[in-house]
């Protein structure tokens, strides 16, 4: 045994070195709920002490750690908070985040049931409870990946390789060089990651049909072109800045009876399929053949977590299927055939111990609670002059703008420099907007009150200097 070897198994046996990453990450906790919104700018500038070139020699592990603690934590964005409405970014659940914690231990590779046992098992569970709660399919496989950029990805990808297969083309075998053509139709406002998807996956961008959206962003059904067995229709649940529903109900039934592959990109609105008072929103989305949604979002699960789930398990498992003469194929479930990596982290332990503490009810009850506080921040702001709502507020999104874009973007540069809460900008309908994504179990009324208020502060700020 070498020096090196000798020195991590003793790290190994003392557990001095996760005591004291335990203990910072417990301080961590504790602060995380009182810190600013973003880091400071002396924790920022401090962020240079990791400019370094490589080192030669090996650290003391107890030194990594402590550098870690002192230089990182500080420079953090803690998303675990209830004043953070940036990016559609989720907290996490005390459960999910313990689960996680115990499951970087066990350090497990969930590419196939003899790699994990256990990832297995959970993946099957959480399958079938998948299923249940969005009243799926009987025939739904799903793959647990890192997020909705890969689930739209491999939804897509099984959408490819089915449509081809009904025009009797074998895009694994043939390539897409001379294969039939396929029709791509999608939202004027349909997500980035879709478009992306599309290029990745060879399509080609320039190729896809774009329908007109309304003022909410929804797809007008009237204007969906005639759709047949080469056409991939995407559809969305829950618009990037408004939270707004495409019209399932009227649009996929018929899509389907025409031959159609449907896609839903769902990353953080078909959750609202689990909450009663919201479900109407995602009524007909049953009618689909795949869907992509993020657990690190809505249900706030730990980063990183998404899901892609599929009706038709020989589409999917065709597009990303894998051979390899030492692949120990097991009559259980292996993972690998449901996504496009073999090599994954077992992520699924805290996705099913945040659905396993959560239950229906409490699923229900926090995506709920969201829209409420969704509601309360649109009603608080639209009371104060000179900020204005632009969206119907169905989910958890709000934009808000000023009275001119110009006054938009220096209120949104106040708000962001005061750290009180944080929120980003985008572009709605031709103006400058600032946008609220309420997506954290901690977020409470006065948390909406105190960022109400961090806006009308930032606005006075502006006033004084005119």
């Amino acid at each position: 045994m070498n020096t090196q070897q000798k020195k991590m198994f003793t790290e190994i046996q003392d557990k001095s070195l996760f005591e004291q990453a335990q203990k910072h990450a417990f301080q961590y906790l504790d602060e995380a709920f009182q810190r600013t919104i973003f880091p400071t700018e002396d924790a920022l500038e401090k962020l240079s002490i990791f400019d370094e070139d490589m080192p030669q020699n090996q650290s003391e592990g107890r030194e990594v750690i402590e550098l870690l603690h002192q230089y990182g934590s500080p420079a953090t964005v803690p998303a675990i908070g209830g004043r953070y409405f940036g990016f559609v970014t989720g907290s996490s659940l005390p459960t999910g985040l313990a689960a996680k914690h115990l499951a970087t231990y066990w350090d497990q590779n969930s590419a196939m049931y003899v790699m994990s046992p256990l990832a297995s098992k959970l993946e099957s569970v959480v399958e079938s409870w998948l299923k249940s709660i969005f009243h799926l399919p009987d025939t739904t496989v799903a793959g647990f990946v890192s997020g909705t950029s890969s689930a739209n990805l491999c939804g897509l990808a099984a959408a490819r390789n089915r449509l081809l297969r009904n025009q009797h083309w074998d895009v694994n075998s043939n390539g897409l060089f001379g294969a039939p053509n396929i029709r791509a139709v999608a939202g004027c406002q349909a997500h980035s990651t879709v478009i992306k998807a599309i290029g990745l996956l060879g399509f080609g961008q320039n190729s896809i049909e774009f329908v007109e959206v309304d003022d909410q962003g929804r797809i007008i059904p009237d204007l969906i072109p005639e759709l047949d067995n080469r056409t991939l229709l995407i559809l969305q649940a829950g618009n990037v800045n408004s939270g707004s529903f495409d019209d399932f109900s009227r649009i996929c039934e018929k899509a389907r009876n025409a031959g159609a592959w449907i896609h839903i990109d769902g990353a953080f609105g078909l959750w609202a399929g689990a909450a009663e008072q919201l479900k109407h929103l995602t009524q007909g989305m049953e009618f689909a053949h795949s869907w992509a949604v993020d657990g690190h979002k809505t249900l706030n699960t730990p980063y990183d977590c998404g899901i892609i789930m599929c009706a038709d398990r020989e589409a999917l498992t065709e597009a990303l299927h894998m051979t390899g003469s030492y692949i120990v194929v097991s009559k259980d479930r292996d993972g690998m055939f449901y996504t496009p990596e073999m090599s994954r982290r077992a992520r699924i332990v805290e996705l099913w111990a945040t659905l396993k503490y959560l239950g229906a009810s409490g699923i229900d009850q926090m995506i709920t609670t969201m829209h409420e506080r969704a509601v309360q921040f649109a009603d608080e702001i639209s009371a104060l002059d000179g900020f204005t709502v632009l969206n119907q507020v169905v989910f958890n999104q709000v934009v808000v703008c000023c009275d001119s874009d110009e006054i938009t973007n220096k209120v949104l540069e106040k708000i962001q420099a005061l750290r009180e809460c944080w929120v980003g900008g985008s572009v709605w309908q031709g103006r400058r907007v600032i946008r609220v994504s309420v997506c954290s179990w901690a977020t409470t009324s006065n948390d909406i009150a105190t960022s109400v208020r961090s806006f009308a502060k930032a606005q006075a700020m502006l006033e004084i200097i005119a």
